[in-house]
């Protein structure tokens, strides 16, 4: 039971996944679209193992002033964006092994969850603008990409600042703990990994 149970977890969210939106894919057409005849050749470049579950996504607004010191002779250099931005909180279950999953008695199992972590974090380029430019010295465009990378950097540590990975947290315990008791009629306490040691190991670091 041990042995399957990671495995368990993740077809489990699939199968909730697939319910939660199944039904949108297999809705009639209510109208005929004219057909499209498409040729195409892909070639698979190479497969990745996904395990990973979003659970949160921080959406941003934010008007960041870059600005560069370009010598002590001339003014600085300073560019503003009107930046849009998300960041993404997930929990990779990938992590779980058979250490992190105990049974106590007939009635509760104890699973160790991995530390909430980012998975994407990045600005909308569609919605962000430049607002201004002042001494740019005929360097706009390197100006405006390293204005860019530092509004985009930006993005994370609002995030972090925010509480994303405490909500990322919250909302694996809300999704994962009804489909697991489910699955394994027990209840079901799910724990940080870090909490869970072994005797002989020691605690883990």
């Amino acid at each position: 039971m041990i042995k399957i149970l990671p495995w368990v977890i993740l077809i489990s969210l699939g199968i909730f996944l697939w319910r939660t939106v199944g039904d949108y894919f297999s809705k009639p057409d209510e109208r005929k679209e004219p057909e499209v005849v498409v040729n195409f050749n892909t070639v698979l470049t190479s497969v990745e193992d996904l395990g990973r579950m979003e659970l949160v996504r921080y959406n941003f607004k934010d008007v960041v002033e870059y600005e560069k010191n370009v010598s002590r002779w001339v003014p600085n250099s300073k560019v503003v964006l009107i930046v849009t931005g998300e960041a993404v909180g997930c929990v990779d279950f990938t992590k779980i092994t058979q250490a992190d999953i105990q049974f106590q008695g007939d009635s509760v199992v104890q699973v160790a969850l991995p530390e909430p972590e980012i998975c994407y974090y990045k600005i909308d380029h569609s919605k962000t603008k430049v607002f201004s430019k002042e001494n740019t010295y005929f360097q706009d465009a390197d100006l405006v990409q390293e204005s860019y990378k530092y509004a985009e950097a930006n993005v994370k540590k609002a995030a972090l600042s925010s509480g994303i990975l405490d909500q990322t947290k919250v909302n694996a315990e809300k999704v994962l703990k009804p489909i697991l008791e489910e699955v394994t009629g027990r209840r079901v306490v799910l724990v940080p990994q870090r909490r869970i040691q072994n005797p002989e190991m020691g605690p883990k670091r």
